[in-house]
Formats: structure tokens, C-alpha cells, sequence
């Protein structure tokens, strides 16, 4: 199977969050989408997919307005982007994307979370090499004729696209987020979930118990509200 089906298995990636810790995070997902493209979600393509996001976890319409404010209004605040890698137990990589306002407490805050789990902190850059970078988005099967979508869709960057049980998942280019998420808007097709995503070119099975020792480390990644998003090479 292609790696369209795989991602929509959820084998690259397993998701911790728990609800408490999801509106934070979708939060300052659209407050740094604002901040970047500006507050109109029809003319900043992140900025839609983000509340599109918020409105599948169903984040309420006054959380989404608050964190727009945030990036606009006179009270704004400015979050930096910024990539953390790292070996936790067992020799399992981490990617972690943060988006922070204190750049010192978030690296403090990893730091500590990788020493307390057996892990360390890696230099940024070190695991490019061992992750694809693609920009995924899925939705169900539009009434076009799916060779029709991929001819409409190849200018904006399509790598992959793959229909299955009426689902179909369109693989992009890391870069072409913005340009994918404005076509598929444009041909009136709103995905149920996208998002940038790193496939990990030589995933790894771990045992149990080795997993219950990574599982604790990313518990504590997920607690920390700088952490966005959380990949690994675990298979």
C-alpha cells in the first residue's frame, strides 16, 4: 500500500493529546496562522485549515475568534515557529514543531523532558535525512472524476492521491501546503483534516515494553502547550 493509506491507518504517528490539551494547541495554531497571513481565513490558506481543524475537534466559535484576536488585536502576541529533535529511550527519534514565546522556556522544558526519560536533545538538522516531509490532506470522494481532480490538482504540487472506502487522501509537497489548501478550496472541497506531516523513511518496531518507556516521554512532551505537533520513527 502507498503512503496514503498508511497515514490514514495513523501508523506514523500516534496521537496523546487529550482534550483538555487540544484546544490550547489548535488555539495558538490559529493564532500563528493569523499572525502570518493576516486575519481573513478566504485570502490566508493556513488560517482556514487551521479553524477547519478547530471545528473537527469542535474547538466553540468563541475560542476561535479569541485566538484570531491574539494575532491581531492590541494585546497580540508574537509566537516564533521553531523545530526540536531529539533521541528518546530506547534510540527512538523525535521530531517535535513548537510554536513559543519564550524560546529559553521551551528549550529548558525538552531539555528536561528528554533527560528525566533517558533521552537528549539532538542538533537541529539531524534527522532531515530521515524523514519525508509531505503535506497531507483528506476528504471524501467529491462527485468529480478523481483523474479529473488529479489533472486539477497537479499544478499545486500533487505527489499521491488514493481513494479508499470513499476517503481520498492527496499527497503534496512539504512547500505547497498553502497553494493544495487554496485549490482544493477553490474547487469547493473542504478536507476533513490536513496538516503538514513527517513520514519517517525506516520506521522502527519497538516492544511493549519498550514502548511503555517512549510513551512516557511523550506524555510529557504533549502535556507542554509550545509542543504543536510530535512525530517519531516509531513504526
Amino acid at each position: 500500500m502507498g503512503r496514503a493509506f498508511e497515514f490514514r491507518k495513523g501508523a506514523k504517528l500516534k496521537r496523546w493529546g487529550k482534550m483538555s490539551r487540544i484546544f490550547p494547541k489548535l488555539g495558538k495554531a490559529i493564532t500563528v496562522a493569523a499572525k502570518e497571513g493576516g486575519p481573513d481565513p478566504e485570502m490566508n490558506a493556513r488560517l482556514r485549515t487551521a479553524i477547519l481543524n478547530a471545528k473537527a475537534e469542535n474547538m466553540p466559535k468563541e475560542n476561535i475568534d479569541r485566538a484570531i484576536q491574539r494575532a491581531v488585536g492590541k494585546d497580540a502576541v508574537d509566537f516564533t515557529e521553531i523545530v526540536f529533535e531529539g533521541k528518546g529511550p530506547h534510540g527512538v527519534l523525535i521530531v517535535c514543531e513548537c510554536a513559543t514565546d519564550n524560546n529559553n522556556r521551551t528549550v529548558a522544558n525538552l531539555k528536561s523532558f528528554f533527560n528525566k526519560c533517558g533521552g537528549q536533545l539532538m542538533t537541529n538538522g539531524a534527522f532531515d535525512f530521515m524523514f519525508e516531509k509531505k503535506s497531507v490532506f483528506i476528504f471524501p470522494k467529491p462527485a468529480m472524476d478523481l483523474e479529473e481532480l488529479e489533472m486539477e490538482l497537479i499544478d499545486a504540487g500533487l505527489d499521491e492521491l488514493e481513494e479508499h472506502e470513499g476517503e481520498v487522501t492527496v499527497l503534496a509537497e512539504y512547500n505547497d501546503f498553502g497553494a493544495m489548501s487554496a485549490k482544493l478550496h477553490d474547487l469547493g472541497i473542504e478536507p476533513t483534516k490536513s496538516k503538514r506531516e513527517r513520514f519517517a523513511t525506516n520506521p522502527v518496531e519497538f516492544t511493549e515494553d519498550q514502548m511503555a518507556d517512549i510513551e512516557k516521554l511523550m506524555d510529557k512532551l504533549d502535556e507542554d502547550d509550545d509542543v504543536a505537533e510530535i512525530f517519531t520513527n516509531i513504526a
